[in-house]
């Protein structure tokens, strides 16, 4: 099976700053690629360019075989569920037509969304009856990350962006809210690429490791290669991990 993204010596320029440079890497169906990088590392101008929220200075990005510049931006952004830190919710909407907004785009009937969304909330721990008719002020951060979720999934798209999703959460909701990522992924057999900063979230959900540096890839790997690896930016994470970290991961 071809790759479900593909990034061909992909090159960023804002301004005169360079932002990415010659990135080349793929994210197989049904794994979970985590871009691991600092602060100004490109990580996120890296996501961006998968749903053509950003477009390539030179090279291309290409979507299950088609390069970006070739789809319809609308179908393309339909096709990508996208979560962001505090799950990105419109205030005036309820739980339930945040989580049904892109079905009822896609003109899903009023039934179909209905038992979508029911059925989503249940699967990220918030029961209809009690959550689809609350606000998003109404909730907690960790419940409007879970809401984030679900809306990421309404219309069933082969492929999760997540940039930083659980950032901005305490860190026993961080850990739940991990956890039900990755039981979903499995369970759903859902493709994703995930950005992260967070060196054990990302041995925690990634099959597959990139670590961005000032724009290029510092390493593309498996779990027990970047543990192994002696590249500098690499082992400047190792640090992170402490002497305990085989116990919290």
């Amino acid at each position: 099976m071809s790759p479900l993204v593909s990034f061909r010596q992909v090159a960023t320029r804002i301004g005169q700053k360079d932002i990415l440079c010659n990135l080349s890497f793929e994210v197989e169906a049904g794994e979970t690629l985590v871009l691991l990088g600092r602060s100004g590392s490109g990580k996120t101008t890296a996501l961006k360019m998968v749903n053509a929220l950003l477009l390539p200075s030179a090279g291309e990005v290409l979507i299950e075989d088609r390069p970006t510049t070739r789809w319809d931006p609308i179908g393309l952004k339909r096709r990508t569920g996208y979560v962001i830190q505090e799950g990105g919710l419109f205030p005036h909407f309820t739980v339930a037509a945040n989580v049904g907004l892109v079905p009822r785009l896609e003109g899903w009937p009023s039934p179909k969304i209905e038992a979508r969304v029911e059925s989503l909330l249940n699967q990220v721990g918030l029961p209809p009856a009690q959550f689809a008719q609350r606000y998003p002020r109404e909730l907690s951060g960790g419940q409007r990350q879970r809401v984030g979720i679900a809306r990421a999934l309404a219309a069933d798209p082969p492929l999760m962006l997540l940039d930083e999703p659980f950032g901005a959460l305490d860190p026993v909701t961080r850990v739940e809210l991990q956890h039900m990522l990755i039981d979903l992924r499995d369970k759903l057999g859902k493709t994703a690429l995930l950005v992260t900063h967070d060196v054990r979230e990302a041995l925690l959900l990634g099959t597959r490791i990139g670590v961005l540096h000032n724009g290029r890839l510092a390493f593309f790997g498996g779990r027990s290669d970047f543990l192994k690896a002696q590249d500098e930016e690499v082992r400047a994470f190792h640090t992170c991990l402490g002497d305990t970290w085989k116990d919290s991961i």
